[in-house]
């Protein structure tokens, strides 16, 4: 008998354990639906984009607007000023953007276009500042958003100087199409990084999006790992790659040295 109430309560913890995680994973799902979107969205919108019933998502909306990680706009919803706040809060990456600020306004000042400062996670890049021109491209791009690293100069920078296994990973996750001219095999792919080493600068020239162009350069920390990649973007048609490659590479250059100076 003993042993039976045991065994009954292990099942209802593991039940409750698992309940948990799947709560937690349709509240990341919500949360990664409105971080995606331009602007606030309805419950309907919500539920289609995140495949999930619209009573669930209702129940998970009013939670994370009660905990203040969302916003409420009439009957819709945009990520809240918490989720800023929290984020505050991640040491690493505050410290990388922090550094790498000054070095992106020059840049800008040096090329005119919009500049971005990036970091791997999984196979997708994160922004973790963007500095935009006012005459650039209306890109998706913005601080904190994620972009499949294969297709963006800054990602394909980061990963041709990672371990294989990092690269390993992105190729088992599939190269998907972004537009017409995204590299979507491993073979071509592992030849393009091979050509970033030898040569040390990425471009992205309308592989993440029809019309425009990105050159950028990987970011060195203490030790020689890279550790992040710094960019500029523009229209294909007005951006001069040559002087464009030059001026990236010397604001890489320069903030790894820093990086590698304040770590030591």
């Amino acid at each position: 008998m003993q042993d039976e109430c045991a065994d009954d309560r292990h099942n209802t913890a593991g039940a409750a354990a698992a309940g948990d995680a799947g709560s937690i994973a349709r509240a990341v799902a919500v949360l990664d639906t409105l971080g995606g979107a331009e602007g606030a969205l309805g419950v309907s919108e919500i539920a289609r984009r995140c495949g999930l019933p619209k009573s669930s998502v209702q129940r998970m909306l009013k939670a994370l607007h009660g905990a203040k990680l969302l916003e409420r706009q009439g009957t819709r919803y945009r990520l809240g000023l918490k989720l800023f706040e929290l984020g505050q809060h991640v040491p690493r990456q505050r410290d990388l953007r922090e550094a790498a600020r000054p070095f992106m306004a020059d840049l800008q000042e040096a090329t005119g276009h919009s500049v971005h400062f990036a970091v791997l996670d999984g196979d997708s890049v994160v922004y973790l500042e963007v500095l935009h021109s006012p005459n650039a491209p209306p890109l998706p791009t913005r601080m904190g958003g994620r972009w499949p690293a294969h297709g963006t100069g800054i990602g394909k920078a980061i990963l041709a100087f990672s371990d294989q296994a990092v690269v390993d990973q992105i190729l088992a996750a599939g190269l998907p199409r972004l537009s017409e001219r995204t590299i979507v095999t491993p073979g071509r792919f592992a030849a393009e990084l091979a050509r970033i080493r030898e040569r040390g600068v990425a471009y992205d020239l309308e592989e993440s999006r029809a019309g425009v162009a990105c050159v950028a350069c990987p970011v060195f920390g203490l030790g020689g790992q890279v550790v992040a990649g710094i960019s500029v973007s523009g229209w294909h048609t007005r951006i001069n790659l040559d002087h464009s490659a030059a001026a990236v590479r010397t604001a890489a250059l320069s903030l790894s040295r820093y990086l590698s100076m304040r770590s030591g």
